[in-house]
């Protein structure tokens, strides 16, 4: 007997109400209730309804839209040196997103590698097949697309890259230097502890390794970068910046139409880039810890600053939602609103995705249910398209 079809979150057509809730707008908390038709929010309503499902006081949000994770290459890669079933990767990462309140997630997939780490050519495409027929065979519960994250100081980052010069599912590509001495790592303290102590490299191997790594980004990173940036302005793909530091940084990235300004290692350059229209991303780990991982700003500090655009939970799929309550709590100019429009609004409007990202009629009914009386929010349930998920 075959198996039956897998149910898809387009193919609903019914309604569903949802009452006693405080939903979160743009600028606003109202407490009302909310139609949903055919996988779209119809109407909404002040005031309590009897109809429906009573959400007891609990918020409605909106779905989370993350642009930025690598989550999905620890389920790959589960120590060093083993590879995991790539389907079954996918299912527990989406398992994890979906119930921290994702329902757009960007899979970071890296492009670029050599013999001292990354993934082998091909290897990332094979990841791409698997999201996608997973898609197909409806094992997913958020929509996955795709963040190509381009080393483009590699050697090979455009062979890499050519692997998805036809998929529709690129929709966000960020250009990376991680070579020593510049943005992410402008002094050699965090480079010596991730680099040579992590790998157990002698002073010798380690200035080897340094002087390599310096001279491919001498050599590549601007040709690649360019060259990139002119193929998503052709497919109208969002292009984003990463570790920006300077004010030179900026303006390469201005020249390359970047639109997403990902993790900026100075006040100045964070500051440039919002001035200039870009979206400003950092982690939502950083606001829950307080500080970066790796010794930079501190987002909270931009938050502050009025120049933080859009949280991605980076490492810690739950701290997209714990974040926006914390900077809530904290940071006088920032309304709960204001805050969860910079994982649900803010990040939809900059990779073009008008269909979602705010609870408003016309719109995908990507909704999240959320409980917080104090310390963490709990996710209680998850809407996509109208169809309960989590």
């Amino acid at each position: 007997m075959p198996a039956p079809k897998a149910e898809r979150p387009d193919a609903m057509s019914k309604e569903t109400v949802f009452s006693n809730a405080r939903i979160v707008l743009e600028d606003d908390i109202l407490s009302g209730s909310i139609l949903i038709r055919d996988g779209k929010i119809a109407d909404i309503s002040e005031g309590n309804s009897v109809a429906g499902e009573d959400f007891e006081g609990d918020y409605m949000i909106p779905g989370l839209v993350e642009l930025h994770t690598d989550h999905l290459e620890g389920h790959y890669q589960p120590r060093p040196g083993i590879r995991w079933n790539k389907t079954a990767a996918v299912q527990a990462h989406d398992a994890q997103i979906v119930t921290s309140g994702i329902t757009t997630v960007f899979d970071c997939l890296r492009m670029g590698a050599d013999e001292d780490g990354g993934f082998e050519h091909g290897e990332m495409r094979e990841m791409a097949d698997a999201i996608q027929s997973a898609e197909t065979e409806g094992r997913l519960r958020a929509e996955h697309l795709i963040h190509l994250r381009c080393e483009v100081s590699a050697d090979n980052v455009l062979e890499h890259f050519a692997d998805f010069e036809s998929d529709r599912h690129v929709r966000l590509v960020s250009l990376m230097d991680h070579a020593p001495g510049q943005r992410q790592f402008q002094t050699m303290d965090q480079y010596i502890f991730y680099y040579q102590k992590k790998r157990g490299l002698s002073d010798e191997a380690f200035a080897r390794f340094v002087a390599k790594r310096q001279a491919e980004s001498a050599r590549n990173s601007t040709p690649h970068r360019n060259a990139i940036a002119k193929v998503c302005a052709e497919r109208g793909i969002t292009v984003a910046s990463h570790d920006d530091a300077t004010l030179s940084h900026v303006d390469e990235a201005i020249d390359n139409g970047v639109r997403l300004a990902e993790f900026p290692t100075s006040f100045d350059a964070a500051r440039a880039s919002h001035e200039h229209g870009m979206s400003v991303l950092m982690g939502a780990p950083n606001i829950v810890r307080g500080k970066s991982h790796s010794g930079n700003i501190a987002a909270r500090d931009l938050a502050e600053m009025g120049v933080l655009d859009v949280l991605s939970s980076d490492y810690v799929p739950l701290s997209l939602l714990h974040a926006p309550f914390i900077l809530a709590d904290e940071v006088e100019s920032i309304s709960l609103p204001k805050a969860i429009a910079m994982v649900t609004s803010t990040p939809a409007r900059t990779v073009s995705l008008d269909d979602r990202g705010r609870i408003a009629t016309g719109l995908r009914a990507d909704l999240v249910r959320v409980h917080r009386s104090h310390g963490v929010p709990v996710t209680r349930s998850v809407w996509r398209q109208g169809r309960r998920v989590a």
